[in-house]
């Protein structure tokens, strides 16, 4: 079956690819593999996927998309939306949640990921019961999709989860900042040590087929990776395309920071997108 690679359109040019995106568009036509746009704004709304995918061509192939963050009930209208013309996305709707939202892969990766738990909304009484799970000490803040590390201080890190006041006026600045986009719940990661910067790897199947930097540090070559703990419980999840982010504790050991679906992870500027769509698609 054809494979077909959608990506955003320019919202200004909506016959060509967004400029974040076409290095890997012209990658992929040079690799012989089929373009198509899709309109990112229309997809983010409640009933503009099958106008979104007006330039995807009808007939029978597969499709893999990169581009923009969808929220998963978003990505489910798409993937309908396409299949309605023919086209099936690689990776189904609920295959995107799981990926897309930390508590559909937690479980699968707790031994080798910092200790979670989570709530369900964003009520106060919720998150001081998911803070008391967890127990004392420091913590990471995030949803079900993202966290708001570059506002550390106010936003993301807590000092002592003893301190309720504090831990719960960091949660109230994290949904100030998540607004509209906030997902699912709160999200109370145990903080640990890291001794260098991440490293995003690529998997096609539940196999590692790529290895590079985060896109936060794209100028730092990844280590030695050592991922004897990690693959067989990334290949069991039976996703076919996600990214898993990994950084190096303090003591040695390396830890998944975040897995995610590799349709909607940046690609670092460092990789070139030759590499890159030789690689995933």
């Amino acid at each position: 079956m054809p494979t077909t690679l959608l990506v955003p359109a320019d919202p200004l040019r909506p016959r060509r690819p967004d400029e974040h995106f076409a290095p890997e568009a012209d990658a992929a036509r040079e690799a012989g593999l089929d373009v198509a746009v899709v309109d990112h704004d229309a997809l983010t709304t409640p009933d503009g996927a099958r106008r979104a995918v007006a330039r995807v061509q009808e007939g029978d192939r597969q499709a893999v998309y990169r581009g923009w963050m969808l929220r998963a009930g978003r990505y489910a209208a798409f993937a309908e939306a396409l299949r309605d013309r023919g086209v099936t996305l690689r990776t189904s709707a609920a295959q995107y949640r799981q990926a897309h939202e930390l508590p559909g892969w937690y479980a699968a990766l707790a031994e080798v990921t910092p200790p979670t738990v989570w709530t369900t909304g964003d009520g106060r009484e919720a998150f001081e019961r998911a803070a008391s799970d967890l127990g004392t000490g420091r913590a990471v803040l995030r949803d079900y999709t993202k966290s708001m590390k570059h506002h550390w201080h106010e936003a993301a890190f807590i000092p002592d989860l003893a301190d309720t006041s504090a831990a719960w006026a960091v949660a109230q600045r994290f949904r100030e900042l998540r607004d509209d986009e906030f997902t699912g719940g709160f999200v109370l990661r145990r903080f640990e040590e890291l001794s260098k910067a991440e490293v995003r790897t690529w998997w096609v199947g539940g196999v590692c087929t790529l290895v590079g930097p985060h896109p936060d540090t794209p100028h730092d070559p990844p280590p030695n990776l050592d991922l004897a703990a990690v693959a067989p419980l990334v290949a069991a999840l039976g996703l076919p395309f996600v990214t898993v982010d990994l950084a190096l504790r303090a003591d040695g050991v390396w830890r998944v920071i975040e897995l995610g679906d590799g349709q909607v992870s940046d690609r670092p500027g460092t990789v070139d997108p030759e590499t890159f769509v030789a690689a995933v698609l």
